[in-house]
């Protein structure tokens, strides 16, 4: 067996390792995109360069639908079997949906830097990957017998409203009509993202406490799950139709929910365990962005002034959906490569570095003055941090278990 076919053997022996592998170059490229975008724009080096599309419509493309996804649908295809004690999820299935959305996003790079054709193909080729997913989740969990399905129910809407949101995208870059690409924008956060990221913790963030937590009581309340859910897609729908002076209707019953969960779950008593502790800290910066929301809709609504920006959006995007990802990118990989689920001191380092990509991004929003400057800072803490964290953990994808064991 040659060295190519190994390493091709160990890349597809799991759901997780060649989606996360391409999800971990993806967070490369996109934030090096973004910083020397960032970088001319502002005339910190170089000089603004001409893209074929706007490039803050593809900034938000490649992180919403060509980043997160990676991560999501390699977590889905590892847990799915395991939520609903069904079969595993064959690797020409999963391969097909990594092949497919990895070369959708090396065209739309490809486009950005010749034609707008090159990326309208390649989202079609990653329409196409999502809906093999689409189909192989949909098709587990409709077909096991009759159980708790009701995160299994969840997530799978989410990622169909995912796709949906995706094909918004796709008929802006063919026909321009700013409607679908509104959609596109807050299908992806709002109907995709948050209701994922969401209910994976809701399930999994009590249930890894209880592992390790000493007299850990494991709160799960299925009726605030669906509250919040509720406030989310009022959210998305309140936004959609630019009628952001209500949005704090929902959104600061949905920040006390979120502190809530958060400080009966265990915040304080999770950074005994700093693998626990980081899932924690992700989930507590679903509060604070919510309460920013809320202000903002509240001031708004008395003053007509958007006080902040978009730094309650990149609280959300970079505080929760970013750290959610290191952190449970983290603890998959390490657990399904047979290694001791300890997180060493210089991922812990790694995610203290994406904290303070969160907090430069929102100060960006806070003191317009020293945007630019903030701007490509935050960019830069991720990019330094998400390149360190994919050195040591991507090589893990294509060797074998250090236990010898398959997968």
């Amino acid at each position: 067996m040659t060295m190519t076919s190994t390493v091709r053997d160990h890349i597809s022996a799991a759901p997780h390792r060649s989606l996360f592998l391409a999800g971990a170059l993806q967070g490369v490229l996109t934030l090096l995109w973004w910083v020397f975008d960032l970088a001319g724009r502002y005339a910190i080096v170089g000089s603004a360069t001409a893209w074929s599309i706007v490039p803050t419509w593809a900034h938000a493309f490649l992180m919403v639908y060509g980043f997160f996804p990676f991560f999501i649908l390699g977590f889905l295809f590892t847990t799915y079997p395991n939520w609903m004690n069904s079969d595993k999820v064959k690797p020409s299935e999963y391969m097909a949906t990594s092949l497919l959305m990895a070369l959708g996003v090396v065209l739309f790079y490809a486009g950005l830097m010749t034609h707008k054709v090159i990326i309208i193909m390649g989202v079609e080729i990653m329409l196409a990957g999502w809906g093999v997913a689409v189909y192989v989740l949909f098709r587990i969990l409709l077909g096991t017998p009759a159980q708790d399905k009701r995160h299994a129910r969840v997530t799978s809407v989410a990622l169909l409203m995912g796709w949906l949101g995706m094909a918004a995208y796709l008929v802006w870059l063919v026909t321009e009509v700013p409607a679908a690409l509104d959609f596109a924008r807050h299908a992806g956060i709002w109907f995709f993202l948050l209701p994922i990221v969401l209910t994976v913790s809701h399930r999994m963030i009590p249930f890894f406490s209880s592992r390790v937590l000493d007299n850990y009581e494991m709160v799960r309340p299925y009726w605030m799950l669906w509250l919040m859910l509720a406030c989310i897609v009022a959210h998305g729908c309140l936004q959609w139709l630019e009628m952001a002076a209500y949005l704090w209707i929902v959104d600061f019953p949905l920040a006390f929910c979120a502190i809530y969960l958060s400080y009966r779950w265990g915040f304080l008593r999770s950074f005994k365990v700093s693998l626990l502790a980081v899932l924690h800290v992700s989930f507590a910066w679903l509060g604070v962005s919510m309460l920013l929301y809320g202000i903002q809709s509240l001031v708004y609504q008395l003053s007509g002034n958007m006080l902040l920006g978009l730094a309650p959006l990149h609280a959300l995007a970079i505080g929760y959906f970013a750290s959610m990802v290191l952190a449970m990118a983290s603890r998959v990989t390490l657990g399904h490569s047979g290694r001791p689920l300890e997180l060493d001191r210089f991922t812990w380092l790694l995610f203290l570095g994406f904290q303070a990509a969160a907090v430069l991004r929102i100060l960006a929003d806070i003191v317009p003055v020293l945007a630019p400057m903030f701007y490509v800072a935050a960019g830069l803490a991720w990019l330094i941090c998400f390149v360190l964290w994919a050195a040591k953990y991507a090589p893990i994808y294509w060797r074998q278990r250090v236990d010898g064991k398959p997968g």
